[in-house]
């Protein structure tokens, strides 16, 4: 993926050996990114890693008298720790403060939409708020492991997220008695009617139903008002009636144009779709298929049309304006795939992924001997045999109480001997009571 946008080269000769540098290590960030034929280790990681770190000392000596300097290194690092961020979340080491880069990035994004729209939910700020305090926890944290230049940029970039998502709750806590729950459903019906307008297979009935929820929300309203219990109209009522308005109105262009779009745009429109439904299907296989590092050409594809737009709009060929309903369609494509990378990186877990079949396992023989447990146990131990043999099969993987890889120790040793440690309880809880139950 080329970089976008396009950014001068530095005007200081100094710096060219850096980028020269800085291109080497991305393209060997790249290469590991790409090789599936062994699982990424830690060694490989921090070498680069620290490579990287050591560009960004020269680079700061360099411009001691012009920090704000941004040109095609800025750019180029940006990917470098875009990548090693991801890295660090596959090699399991999600709770070190690198792993928090690409995270603020993917935040910031989302926060500048919302704030571009002003369409999001109570649910979606109250989901980022805990994300943005457990990371200022992980960088505080990290101070003395980790460099101060490094914690203070990532300082800096969680602030940033921070004054941008007080500001979008400033403007939600202006709604007034009773408002924020019809606020919400009209939020939820809206991007409902997005998703149908984007299916592969259009359908009328799906929309008409959603337009009916807000046609019924409409019908309470007085003289086109929404008043409270004691008859009061509440504060905020017009913002709120406003985006009811855009909700029918959507429905009918929806309606209307059934999914297609102009052949201007359907180019666009095909690779955003496409990047929805993949991100989609790593959201619902998440445990057995992502290595996190994927998330890099999806999150840079996005950028790239994100950042291509002029003036808040989309352009063809010819650079002509796209229509509204072409407009909305593809922000709503970029916005949810967006939320997918989000979600994705939030929901990665703090096991290299060396580790994570072993860990996928477990987590399955946990919630099946939890389900067990709770349909009432068993009868006889005799039931319990395959969950033991498994148990065991697994425990007898370790080597002096770890899970090796060759002669590399993979980063969760502590949440994978966690979770046998479970199993094994839980196993021995349902056994002891069956035998228990039999004697009775």
């Amino acid at each position: 993926m080329a970089d976008t946008p396009t950014l001068p080269l530095p005007l200081d000769p100094r710096e060219q050996p850096i980028l020269d540098s800085l291109l080497r290590i991305r393209d060997e960030l790249t290469l590991l990114k790409q090789d599936r034929s062994t699982y990424v280790k830690s060694s490989d990681v921090m070498a680069l890693y620290d490579r990287t770190v050591d560009q960004v000392r020269d680079l700061n000596e360099i411009r001691t008298d012009k920090p704000q300097e941004d040109n095609r290194v800025d750019r180029v690092l940006d990917g470098c720790f875009q990548l090693l961020s991801l890295f660090f979340m596959t090699i399991g080491r999600n709770n070190e403060a690198p792993a928090a880069y690409a995270l603020t990035s993917t935040i910031k994004r989302l926060l500048d939409h919302f704030t571009e729209v002003d369409l999001y939910s109570e649910k979606d700020l109250t989901h980022v708020s805990h994300t943005l305090n457990r990371l200022r926890d992980i960088v505080k944290n990290a101070e003395a492991s980790y460099s101060p230049k490094l914690i203070t940029l990532l300082r800096n970039r969680i602030e940033l997220c921070q004054a941008s998502l007080t500001n979008l709750q400033n403007r939600l806590d202006r709604l007034g008695e009773g408002l924020p729950a019809i606020h919400e459903k009209l939020i939820s019906i809206l991007r409902s009617i997005s998703l149908a307008n984007t299916r592969a297979k259009f359908s009328s009935s799906e929309v008409i139903k959603l337009q009916a929820q807000a046609k019924e929300i409409d019908s309470h309203r007085v003289d086109g008002k929404f008043v409270t219990a004691s008859g009061e109209v509440p504060a905020s009522n017009e913002e709120v009636g406003e985006l009811l308005f855009k909700c029918l109105r959507w429905s009918e262009i929806v309606l209307e144009r059934k999914g297609k779009i102009p052949d201007a745009f359907n180019e666009p429109y095909q690779i955003l779709v496409d990047i929805r439904n993949r991100l989609e299907k790593l959201s619902l296989t998440q445990a057995w298929s992502l290595r996190e590092t994927d998330l890099y050409d999806y999150q840079r594809q996005l950028d790239k049309f994100d950042e291509s737009r002029v003036d808040g709009n989309f352009v063809d060929a010819e650079e002509n304006f796209a229509e509204l309903y072409v407009q909305r369609t593809l922000l709503y494509l970029i916005r949810r795939s967006y939320a997918y990378i989000y979600y994705l990186m939030v929901s990665s877990e703090p096991v290299s992924e060396a580790l994570l079949p072993v860990y996928n396992q477990l987590q399955t023989l946990r919630r099946c001997l939890i389900e067990v447990k709770n349909s009432g146990g068993v009868s006889s131990p005799r039931e319990l045999y395959p969950y033991s043999m498994k148990l065991n099969s697994i425990d007898n993987m370790r080597v002096d109480g770890k899970f090796m890889l060759g002669e590399d120790i993979p980063e969760g040793q502590g949440s994978v001997n966690d979770l046998l440690a479970e199993c094994f309880e839980l196993s021995y809880e349902l056994r002891v009571a069956a035998e228990t139950e039999n004697e009775e």
